[in-house]
């Protein structure tokens, strides 16, 4: 099963490191936050991917294809311009890299990849947000309602501290409490070939119409996530994603 990951985007709210990469390739750890979210579909079984590039797709074709070789030693022949990789990290995994140009919108990234997902159930996700959402349960989840899209909804931690007053005293605190907001688009989809014809083209936004027109046919549903969930937009939610990475106990760490 194909692993479609959006990573086309300009990150404009993270300038200070999308001048120079996608946002998928902006770090957490030491490793772009597109190899953390492959290793998490990875770790269900799913290591064929197609990446749909854009804005600097080159950084990330460049990572995958120096990937062996920059993280194991290595023997280099000058003369006969050989390099041999000998140990290291050597995943399992096919990947697609697909230039799905500069400016397309989501719905448009999304039909692009149509040729590549052997007109099979195929997954989905942005390459900017991690979770810890098992993946085999979604995909169950998936195959038992036989519609065309399932989307997984989380309810993000609030941005803020929830006050409790009484007048000019303040009753209760309450840090982030995630399950006080409502249900959101966490992405994370399973979906049918058929869906491809519910976008218009380049120019569709997949949260738009193609989402509204599958809810007002019947053919989207909701796999419900109440764990952990965090898209990284801005340079405050990278540092929550350093800093749970940093603590080793980072939730969306599932592969060991």
């Amino acid at each position: 099963m194909k692993v479609g990951i959006l990573a086309g985007g300009k990150g404009s709210r993270l300038a200070e490191e999308t001048e120079i990469k996608p946002k998928p390739m902006v770090e957490i750890g030491g490793h772009p936050l597109l190899w953390h979210i492959m290793e998490h579909y990875a770790h269900y079984g799913f290591d064929n991917f197609v990446i749909a590039l854009g804005y600097k797709g080159e950084v990330i074709k460049r990572f995958m294809v120096d990937y062996c070789s920059v993280s194991s030693n290595l023997t280099v022949d000058l003369r006969k311009g050989q390099v041999d990789v000998h140990d290291g990290p050597r995943p399992d995994w096919k990947v697609d890299l697909i230039d799905t140009g500069q400016e397309t919108m989501t719905g448009g990234r999304i039909k692009r990849l149509a040729p590549y997902v052997n007109n099979e159930t195929f997954m989905v996700t942005w390459g900017d947000g991690v979770s810890d959402v098992d993946l085999s349960r979604l995909l169950e989840f998936h195959r038992s309602h036989g519609k065309l899209a399932t989307l997984t909804a989380v309810r993000p931690p609030a941005r803020y501290g929830r006050l409790t007053l009484d007048g000019d005293r303040v009753k209760l605190f309450e840090e982030k409490p995630q399950l006080g907001e409502g249900w959101i688009n966490g992405a994370y989809f399973v979906l049918e070939p058929g869906v491809f014809d519910y976008i218009d083209g380049d120019d569709t936004q997949w949260e738009k119409q193609p989402l509204e027109r599958l809810a007002s046919d019947g053919q989207l549903m909701a796999y419900k996530h109440t764990s952990f969930w965090q898209c990284m937009d801005t340079l405050r939610e990278k540092y929550i994603l350093e800093s749970l990475w940093a603590s080793g106990k980072a939730p969306w760490k599932v592969w060991s």
